[in-house]
């Protein structure tokens, strides 16, 4: 059976405009989305106010749902605009924009589930391509690959830094004991963590002059830890920088890939006619 070519137009007309950055329509869509995305995380911060939520419950109540509902239209849509709708659900963002209808339905089983609506700011990766921004595209794309290509050398330097915490925590239990809040092997290794990431929270300190001296060493060697990773990424978003190619905001009608190189007449995934 052929498909009805009305029914096509009508659907990549309304993928045109929920999937594509460069129409008006599309501009226009995702910026109305852009609105109700931050006007539904602003209502789940406001509400989460007690003086707030007790003057104005019923009508954060009544706007929340109305935004889940809205949002709930779009995500059938988004289905139903492409071709291959599984390839779609299955995505990160069709992940995504499955989860930030759920938080509101979830609240009629379990209390407090709204709250988890605050997971829609991750939907606004989505609207960086909206008033020609897909250069911050392009950028998230090569810290991701760059991220991808250190994840060996990063996995082995967090292995090292554990062993590393693991002994100064043994160290540390033995040197000072029970007396200066040491009073287990696993205190002493969250120690060393808290003291080698130079966040300090000061609820437990050496107190012998021994102890202090490792502590002193170990701070030292927490900015030095501190700059590896970001030295490691570095190298590799430097590589990616310099073998950068443009992408424009095009998404594919069929199997709703994007990224696709300037001036692309076909995906690069599946073939079909951009």
């Amino acid at each position: 059976m052929k498909p009805n070519p009305k029914n096509r137009n009508w659907q990549e007309h309304l993928h045109e405009i929920i999937y594509e950055a460069d129409t008006k329509a599309g501009k226009l869509f995702d910026i109305v989305l852009l609105g109700l995305i931050i006007a539904s995380i602003a209502l789940v911060m406001l509400e989460s106010v007690r003086n707030y939520d007790q003057k104005y419950h019923q009508v954060f109540n009544i706007s929340e749902w109305v935004i889940t509902i809205l949002f709930t239209i779009e995500y059938i849509l988004r289905i139903i605009s492409v071709k291959k709708p599984k390839k779609y659900i299955f995505s990160f963002y069709g992940i995504i924009d499955l989860l930030s209808t759920a938080p509101k339905y979830l609240s009629l089983i379990i209390g407090g589930g709204h709250y988890l609506a605050a997971i829609r700011a991750l939907r606004l990766l989505r609207v960086f391509r909206i008033l020609k921004l897909a250069r911050f595209v392009g950028a998230t794309d090569n810290l991701s690959k760059a991220l991808i290509a250190s994840k060996y050398r990063i996995m082995v330097f967090i292995s090292t830094v554990v062993v590393i915490c693991v002994i100064i925590g043994t160290l540390m239990y033995l040197i000072e004991g029970d007396q200066s809040g040491f009073t287990s092997i696993p205190r002493g290794v969250y120690w060393a963590i808290v003291t080698l990431t130079t966040v300090g929270y000061g609820d437990i300190a050496p107190q012998s002059a021994f102890g202090q001296f490792l502590a002193s060493l170990v701070m030292i060697l927490g900015y030095g830890i501190i700059a590896i990773p970001t030295g490691i990424v570095s190298a590799e978003l430097t590589k990616q920088t310099a073998s950068k190619i443009h992408t424009n905001t095009t998404s594919c009608p069929n199997c709703s890939s994007e990224k696709h190189i300037d001036n692309a007449k076909y995906c690069f995934e599946c073939g079909e006619a951009l």
